[in-house]
């Protein structure tokens, strides 16, 4: 039975970790977790139940440390936030699982990118390592649709449930001697890291692409996010609201109807009507958006009549703090 060591920081290594046990000797699995949440990772209650060690330590000086201590067949990557150097790639045979179809969407964030660039598809590429940046021929390879309600979170589901079927099998396809298909890296596209703040959304923007906005940063990410009053406001749930009534003089981001019972609020966006459903004020719990928005004189959004507002009284409590300090 072939030696694998496992690599994995995010929310595919679960998946991976059942498809490799089913097939392979897992020597350890590679995961940053404190000690206090061992006990709520399904990837650490797994991997204890199995009898596989964790190291929570993920620096690329502790992986080469144990690719030289284990001597693995394989090292498996599913979900690892650094480039592993040229050198460690060499001391054993790297396999990768990148969700997206290589060479298109190279990088970072590839699904939740997918999504906002309302992309027909996403995927999942089991891989080998190599110097260039998601290089290495391609041993596995499958599309899925991405359909009008899909979350990243959806996508996400069912790209795991494909890697549990399929990356054990085609691990040991590859150590038989199987070398897949070389990539076209003319063809490659990229994409960058996603951070919190990309996830404001723009009311003047078409309304598919704030709903592409929002399903793509649905939790386990962060969240699409507006202002309500100063105040950042998470939106979990939305959608496009069919044959709207034609506002000729229209604000966007200004609220055009809410409904109390049902817990909705429509806000106008660049081109049409998008439906609010679930919100969330930092720190507070999820709620229905009729709850937190209660006017259709709401504007949704910082402007900059309010960012001048907030400084003037700013500037108007330091004055005041200085005069009581003399």
């Amino acid at each position: 039975m072939a030696n694998v060591l496992l690599i994995g920081m995010g929310i595919t290594t679960l998946s991976a970790l059942e498809s490799l046990a089913s097939k392979c000797h897992v020597q350890a699995v590679v995961r940053n977790v404190s000690s206090d949440s061992k006990t709520d990772d399904p990837v650490v209650n797994f991997a204890c139940q199995a009898g596989i060690p964790i190291f929570s330590e993920t620096s690329t000086k502790q992986i080469r440390s144990l690719v030289l201590k284990f001597q693995p067949d394989c090292v498996v990557v599913s979900s690892y936030n650094y480039i592993l150097p040229p050198d460690l790639i060499e001391l054993s045979t790297f396999v990768n699982v990148h969700y997206s179809p290589l060479p298109h969407y190279r990088g970072r964030a590839n699904v939740n990118w997918a999504i906002v660039n309302d992309e027909p598809c996403a995927a999942i590429t089991i891989h080998k390592l190599s110097a260039e940046l998601d290089g290495g021929n391609i041993l596995f390879q499958k599309l899925i649709p991405i359909r009008d309600r899909d979350t990243v979170a959806d996508l996400y589901h069912q790209l795991n449930e494909i890697q549990q079927q399929h990356l054990g099998e085609t691990v040991i396809k590859l150590l038989q001697g199987y070398q897949g298909t070389e990539q076209n890296s003319a063809e490659a596209t990229y994409g960058c890291t996603r951070l919190p703040e990309d996830g404001e959304i723009n009311w003047s923007a078409p309304t598919r692409s704030i709903d592409c906005l929002i399903r793509a940063l649905v939790f386990p990410f962060p969240g699409a996010y507006t202002y309500l009053l100063g105040r950042k406001l998470l939106i979990w749930q939305a959608e496009i609201v069919k044959n709207p009534p034609s506002y000729v003089g229209r604000i966007s981001g200004r609220v055009i109807n809410r409904a109390k019972k049902e817990g909705y609020v429509d806000v106008l966006t660049g081109d049409g009507v998008l439906r609010i459903y679930e919100v969330q004020f930092e720190g507070e719990e999820k709620t229905a958006a009729a709850n937190v928005i209660k006017s259709v004189k709401t504007t949704l959004g910082l402007r900059a009549s309010e960012l001048l507002e907030r400084i003037q009284t700013l500037e108007q409590e330091i004055i005041r703090l200085k005069e009581n300090a003399k």
